[in-house]
């Protein structure tokens, strides 16, 4: 009787893989992409940072949203706002989902916002 029991599992093992190994893949690519995500948010907070310093030092605004954006993620904007002694800097990005089969994934979108007294110069 034990061989038969035996013989009726052969190609369960198969059968399992066939079954996971697209679930594996699905959360691969998932985690992946919430890396890209937090890789965005993390770009979005230094962009903002690196903006509000240089306007707060003196650079030109124009100066500074260039610097800003060789650090932001591609295609983010960015607002200065200076009022009186403080410059506050806000930058958004989107994160496109992953795509293919996950098509249906909404993009993301990531925000981040810096404040900077501005510095007296002499």
């Amino acid at each position: 009787m034990t061989r038969r029991a035996r013989h009726g599992e052969r190609g369960a093992a198969t059968a399992e893989l066939a079954v996971v190994m697209p679930m594996l893949v699905a959360l691969t690519i998932g985690l992946v992409w919430l890396l890209a995500v937090g890789s965005a948010q993390v770009r979005t907070v230094d962009a903002a940072r690196e903006t509000a310093r240089a306007v707060a030092r003196g650079d030109a605004d124009a100066a500074a949203m260039a610097h800003g954006r060789q650090v932001a993620p591609s295609g983010s904007r960015i607002t200065v706002v200076s009022s009186g002694q403080d410059v506050t800097v806000t930058v958004r990005a989107t994160v496109a989902g992953p795509g293919g089969l996950f098509a249906g994934f909404p993009a993301a979108r990531v925000r981040a916002t810096a404040v900077a007294a501005t510095e007296e110069t002499s």
